[in-house]
């Protein structure tokens, strides 16, 4: 679906920067600000400084005088509004509201698609295209940092998303209102993967396992704590101890000085 931030009566040129920031984090770049009190924000520093390398949200983003030409091909309306109203629409957690969205959305073109198939045993050359039908598209609508989102920007909304918070302590500023929306977009969406932070460990053979096993053999036995004459079940228990542990080859390194270590200071004394 086709993802649009809009920014309404924005006062910070900081919070634009921070929009375009959690906005491209989550994969989107459609960004539209309705009359901001700067109007050269995308271009002043402070914006740029915030939007930390998100330079192209900022430069695909378009300014424009009023809402209505910020909605132009969308079809849902999202406010984002946590001061109760007496009249307006629902009001909905974020997740839930998602949820409802994509599966009505998902029903919506399995319809066209059924409306789309030529009748049995006729062909059907003006059957309706599924593909051609309107694409829907999704707006989140931001007010304003000091005064929200008028009532009447609200009405023209379907859904008043609120994210769950405190409920002693619900306040958040705009950019952080925006990364919760567009995370939990992006995960209605499907997501993306966790990047690793370290490269995947490469693990020990069994050779080497075994050679370090007989190396601590010799070192136990060299201080006391290993009878050989009475070994037990020592050996193998540290054998399962290790296997579990899924050493890596630096690791049975250390190990194995750990244990050249034991056999020097057993040795006789110099």
């Amino acid at each position: 679906m086709k993802t649009r931030f809009v920014l309404i009566n924005t006062s910070h040129a900081g919070n634009v920067g921070a929009a375009a920031r959690a906005m491209k984090t989550m994969g989107f770049d459609d960004l539209v600000l309705v009359a901001p009190r700067w109007a050269n924000v995308l271009r002043r520093e402070e914006t740029i400084q915030r939007a930390s390398g998100a330079l192209d949200v900022l430069n695909n983003a378009r300014i424009v005088a009023t809402l209505d030409e910020a909605l132009n091909g969308i079809s849902h309306l999202c406010a984002t509004a946590m001061t109760p109203r007496d009249f307006g629409p629902p009001t909905a957690a974020p997740r839930a509201h998602f949820e409802s969205l994509l599966k009505s959305e998902l029903l919506r073109h399995e319809v066209l698609a059924q409306e789309a198939k030529p009748p049995q045993n006729a062909a059907d050359d003006t059957a309706a295209d599924p593909s051609a039908a309107p694409q829907a598209g999704v707006a989140f609508l931001f007010g304003s940092e000091r005064f929200g989102m008028t009532n009447e920007d609200v009405y023209r909304c379907h859904v008043a998303l609120s994210i769950p918070t405190n409920p002693g302590f619900g306040s958040l500023n705009l950019g952080a209102a925006i990364q919760v929306i567009a995370y939990e977009w992006r995960q209605a969406l499907g997501g993306f993967a966790v990047q690793d932070a370290t490269p995947p460990r490469a693990l020990a053979d069994a050779a080497q396992v075994a050679g370090m096993l007989g190396h601590w053999e010799q070192a136990l036995t060299s201080i006391g704590f290993l009878d050989p004459a009475a070994p037990k079940k020592l050996m193998p228990r540290l054998n399962q101890l290790f296997n579990r542990a899924q050493l890596s080859p630096e690791e049975i390194h250390i190990l194995r000085g750990v244990a050249k270590a034991m056999l020097e200071a057993s040795g006789p004394k110099r």
